[in-house]
């Protein structure tokens, strides 16, 4: 504390560090203070300010100060020993006075050291029996500060830490559990009876609060290591120990949490119905004997048939969702002849749909809710079919009525919503709420689907009756009844995406289904005629719209093809007397009809524009739909006529992403058809643009019409090239586009070079065109393509290198600078892994092609500083993907070893800040491209002798390196050969490489990486170059071990290395691998 003047101005600092408005003064207060937190000499002065600081703020620096030092699991057992003990200590004297931030902050501390050292020393485990002296204290803020010491130890102990790697947590999670974890659970229930007994529900609202907390999180621990996902409120089968059978077969243990639910506190009652959800999903297994699991599902079903007697809570909408959640369960977890066997079934059933009624009526307020109730009902109709006895489900009778009742409920919703808060609009709730609703239609069909047709028949005839009038009327009252046939449409759809036969034949399923359908294709003819061609503004039309293209979607898959045309005989049969829709080729007609006319009407509906063209991809995309649409008119119109007089959505900003999904959609179908012509007819509108675009001035280019016009080409050709998928379509491109169009690509890269929203579509496409998919690029042996091809990326790359490093960075430099340098590098590491370029060539011939992109491609990464390099994550991407190519693939005639040291240095430095890195994909190329650097060493230096042939070139560059930069590699061979044949160079043992082969063991051994395979590469071949930096090193990780596991884990080293020769080869680095997966497990071992 020697740079504070007094405790009390340190405590002035933490005042403003906690409570400042002013963000400068609360950031000096941080910067003074972090060296608290930062340095393990202050760790007596976080003591020192425990015991002596008067303000709360003050001890809450001490307290996270300490609990950051413990967090790196940097600090000595004794040290970390000694912590504890004093943080238990003080909170046994202290606690009681102190402020409830401090306590919570102070625990915290204690369980992180606790968990931490769980298995270095078994006094770490002593903090149970500390815990529950707390609770043998006749104060009540010992009782409550035991009761939270447990609570955080079981959260702590259940939560991965970032530091710590995986398999440690939970091999310290397990032994936590296997001893621990029960006890603690029946303390929980202790307290929970003892303050019932003694009457003090009254008590403070903590003392409630924490034992029903512990006791939900003892239930919510991770008992089988697979977390739960915290984005999604389901979490399977809560898989508890045998050991705690007779905990839960003792009915108390139920009943204590329906007794809490009671209680006149909603966070408590909330709590114990969480506790009641996951009782509820404990595993079948646990009880043995099939009347102790009757006897449990029976008390279940007595406490949640008194709650819907009395509805006792369910005003509040936490306890209401969390009794939806407890109801969902019981089907989940229980079969229903079990369900059945419960004597008072019938009254439960009842309730349950009475319940189920009432949720629906109150949509706005339950929507998030009733998907459980839903799940439930749909489940019981599921199981119907495998019900064994004569017992009543009395399923017929509540199911239809709950069935129409979500029908009713979504009708009358239309009315009640907003166009801001609309339950159409949200794509993933709707999917939720119509999930479950087929399973309850098709019980009873016949009846579902004749409510369904009684309802959607009156609203039909007044839409076809609002669209013959001359003018629109009453606008409010159309919108309702477009959202409600849409809700309508929604419905349909839902039922024929699941084709389940429970309660009628499949014949009779699919006369039902046609009766359905035959309402929304009749509504497609009734959309775009009339008054109704006229609104295509308008949100309720937009969001039918919609709907009827999910409708469309899910009815294709259940009877749009031969195999469906074959096996759905009933329906077509059906539809050819309601609409005279013979077969699927001329119901497909009608889809791709509305799909052009979609196209043609929503300019400026981006969102009708995208679900429209997923539906036409989805029919282009399958080989016989495919086939089956280069028949129809409809489909030749769209192909003909690409325009953007015909299709106005080409010219809308806001829809430029679509035009690429739909070039890809047309080029899919032009190359399903063999032959040239039919492509260079339908390349024709393209062909004009560029035409154009050739035709205008140097000047013009920077108009927004003709930046406008060519950034459209780029993406229609990207769609294009995204259809290419084989040598023959691929060609077909190739030959249209060189070498005419070329000269216009690179003019406009040289005139726009500033201008990324021309610059981005043009690269992007390029980067589809070069890429290598389907081994597309493959050219004759005696065609010189790929050659040309690479020579016109070569221009593009310089063109724009060249220039865009000399503009000034600007505001957004990602914008302006780093995207398009991102892509264009992108570009090149497609253009030089390809396969498809005999590079040999350029230097052979003296075409300076490949060197000048190299060379500007490297002049662009060495521009951004590393720090903006692993800020952007795509950025980060294509550059350590170019590295990785440029080591991997040309490091003999790479411009890399062509640089100055010091750059030449940068470079491998920034692959060992992606080694570090969180992505795996990144970590993977930095040590791809590692090991091609070693290796080469290896192979070039290293291994050289006095009769082998002069080093190449490369190798003198990279012996070059390593004399100007004494720590890049070590000292591996005579120093005379060396001196001899690197002309002068020296290379002397250093740091550089042994810094990174550090990196890559402490990623083995102290994280779960999964990517260990590709990181074993490249250690061997750092290994290989010295194995006197393999001894340092393995030395340095051995001191910083504990002195009694030293032993051992030398022991792991010794068989690191087994069979291991000094090669190179494949099957050494397999064996290696093999070793080193082996050396993990063991060194982890504890």
């Amino acid at each position: 504390m020697s740079s504070m003047e007094s405790l009390a101005q340190l405590e002035v600092l933490c005042e403003k560090l906690y409570n400042s408005r002013d963000s400068a003064e609360r950031a000096h207060a941080e910067s003074t203070l972090k060296c608290f937190s930062e340095n393990s000499d202050y760790i007596s002065q976080c003591q020192y300010i425990l015991d002596n600081a008067s303000t709360p703020y003050a001890l809450m620096l001490a307290s996270t100060s300490l609990l950051k030092q413990v967090s790196d699991r940097s600090l000595s057992l004794q040290l970390r020993l000694d912590i504890r003990n004093y943080v238990m200590n003080y909170l046994a004297a202290r606690g009681p006075k102190l402020q409830n931030f401090v306590i919570v902050s102070l625990i915290q501390l204690v369980c992180r050291i606790t968990k931490f050292g769980w298995l270095d020393d078994d006094r770490f485990r002593e903090i149970f029996k500390e815990a529950t002296d707390f609770l043998a204290l006749a104060s009540q803020d010992h009782y409550l500060i035991g009761l939270r010491i447990l609570n955080f130890l079981v959260m702590e102990m259940n939560q991965a830490n970032s530091a710590m790697p995986l398999s440690l947590h939970r091999k310290i999670a397990t032994s936590f559990k296997d001893q621990f974890l029960l006890q603690i659970f029946q303390i929980s229930l202790t307290s929970l009876h003892q303050l019932k007994s003694e009457g003090n529900f009254p008590v403070a609202d903590d003392l409630r609060r924490v034992p029903i907390s512990l006791a939900l999180r003892c239930l919510s621990f991770d008992f089988v290591g697979s977390p739960v996902d915290e984005s999604s409120e389901e979490f399977g089968t809560v898989q508890l120990p045998a050991s705690w059978r007779p905990l839960l077969q003792d009915p108390s243990t139920v009943q204590i949490f329906f007794d809490y639910y009671k209680v006149n506190d909603t966070t408590v009652s909330k709590e114990a119905l969480e506790c009641l959800v996951r009782l509820a999903s404990v595993r079948r297994s646990l009880f043995v004997e099939d009347p102790a699991r009757s006897q449990f599902l029976s008390h279940l079903m007595s406490g949640t048939r008194e709650i819907l007697q009395t509805g006792q809570g369910l005003a509040d909408h936490g306890n209401y969702h969390e009794f939806c959640r407890l109801l969902g369960r019981f089907k989940v977890n229980y079969q229903l002849s079990e369900l059945l066997s419960v004597e008072f079934y019938g009254e439960w059933i009842g309730l349950v749909a009475e319940f189920t009624t009432k949720s629906l009526l109150s949509w706005q307020w339950a929507s998030n809710s009733v998907y459980y109730l839903l799940s439930l009902w749909s489940r019981l109709v599921t199981s119907l079919p495998y019900l064994k006895g004569d017992t009543p489900s009395l399923l017929d009778e509540t199911v239809p009525k709950i069935t129409e009742g979500f029908i009713t409920s979504r009708i009358n919703s239309v009315q009640a919503s907003s166009d801001l808060d609309n339950p159409l609009d949200n794509a993933e709730g709707l999917q939720d709420q119509l999930e479950s609703l087929p399973y309850l239609c098709r019980f009873k069909y016949e009846s579902s689907s004749l409510f369904i047709i009684n309802i959607m028949e009156p609203l039909l005839q007044a839409y076809t009756a609002r669209s013959r009038l001359p003018a629109p009327g009453d606008v409010a009252e159309l919108s309702v009844i477009e959202g409600q046939i849409a809700w309508m449409v929604h419905i349909i759809a839902a039922i024929l995406k699941i084709r389940q036969t429970v309660g009628c034949s499949q014949d009779s399923q699919e006369l039902f289904d046609a009766e359905l359908a035959a309402r929304v294709l009749q509504l497609i003819n009734i959309t775009d005629t009339g008054g109704h061609a006229q609104r295509y503004q308008e949100l309720s039309k937009q969001r039918l719209d919609r709907a009827i293209l999910i409708f469309v979607q899910n009815f294709r898959r259940s009877y749009v093809g031969d195999q469906a045309m074959h096996s759905s005989k009933q329906l077509y049969a059906r539809l050819s007397e309601l609409l005279g829709l013979t077969d699927h080729l001329v119901l497909l007609n009608v889809i791709v009809g509305k799909i052009a006319t979609n196209l043609k009407c929503y300019a400026e509906c981006e969102d009708v524009i995208d679900h429209t063209l997923a539906l036409f991809q989805d029919l282009a995309s399958g080989y016989m739909t495919g086939k089956l649409l280069l028949k129809l008119e409809s489909t030749k119109f769209i192909m003909s006529n690409h325009s953007r007089e015909n299709f106005p959505f080409l010219d809308e900003y806001r829809c430029v992403r679509s035009r690429t999904n739909f070039y890809y959609i047309l080029g899919s179908l032009v190359f399903m058809e063999d032959g040239p012509i039919k492509f260079r007819t339908f390349m024709e509108p393209l062909l004009q643009i560029a035409v154009n675009l050739e035709a205008s001035a140097d000047v013009a280019f920077r108009t927004d019409a003709v930046k406008y016009a060519f950034t459209g080409l780029m993406r229609d050709l990207r769609g294009i090239a995204m259809a290419t998928n084989s040598r023959r379509t691929y060609g077909l491109l190739f030959d249209w586009l060189y070498p005419s169009r070329m000269p216009l690509l690179l003019r406009a890269i040289s005139l726009l070079t500033d201008e990324p929203e021309v610059t981005t579509p043009l690269f992007k496409f390029m980067a589809e065109f070069v890429l290598n998919k389907a081994q597309r690029l493959t050219f004759d042996s005696s065609s010189p393509n790929g050659i040309l091809l690479f020579r016109e990326i070569s221009k593009l790359i310089v063109a724009y290198g060249s220039r865009i490093l000399l503009l000034p960075n600007g505001t957004d430099i990602y914008a302006r600078k780093y995207k398009g340098i991102w892509i264009s590098l992108t570009v090149l590491s497609r253009a030089l892994c390809g396969n498809y370029v005999n590079f040999g060539v350029f230097e052979l011939y003296g075409d300076r092609a490949l060197a000048d992109a190299l060379d500007i491609s490297l002049k662009m990464t060495l521009s951004i500083p590393l720090s903006d390099i692993l800020t952007f994550k795509k950025l980060s991407k294509a550059y350590y993907g170019y590295m990785e190519v440029m080591f991997n693939n040309h490091i003999t005639i790479s411009s890399v070893l062509n640089l100055d040291t010091s750059t030449f240095v940068h470079i491998v430095s920034t692959l060992e800040s992606g080694l570090k890195g969180l992505d795996t994909g990144i970590s993977t190329q930095c040590a791809s491209a590692i090991d091609s650097l070693a290796a080469f060493y290896f192979n070039n230096i290293t291994n050289i002798t006095a009769g082998d042939n002069p080093p190449s070139p490369a190798a003198l560059n990279l012996a070059r390196h390593i004399g100007e930069f004494p720590s890049l590699f070590p000292q591996v061979c005579d120093a005379n050969l060396l001196h001899h044949i690197l002309k002068g160079y020296y290379v002397i043992i250093t740091l550089f490489l042994q810094q990174i082969l550090k990196t890559l063991f402490e990623i083995i051994i102290f994280e779960d990486a999964g990517n260990q395979w590709s990181l074993s590469r490249p250690i061997l071949s750092l290994i290989m170059i010295s194995e006197q930096m393999f001894s340092d090193l393995r030395a340095q990780i051995l001191a910083s071990q504990a002195v009694e596991q030293q032993q051992r884990l030398s022991q792991c080293f010794d068989k690191l290395m087994t069979d291991v020769t000094r090669s190179l080869e494949p099957k050494n680095r397999d064996r290696f691998t093999q070793n080193l997966t082996t050396f993990r497990h063991d060194f982890r071992a504890k």
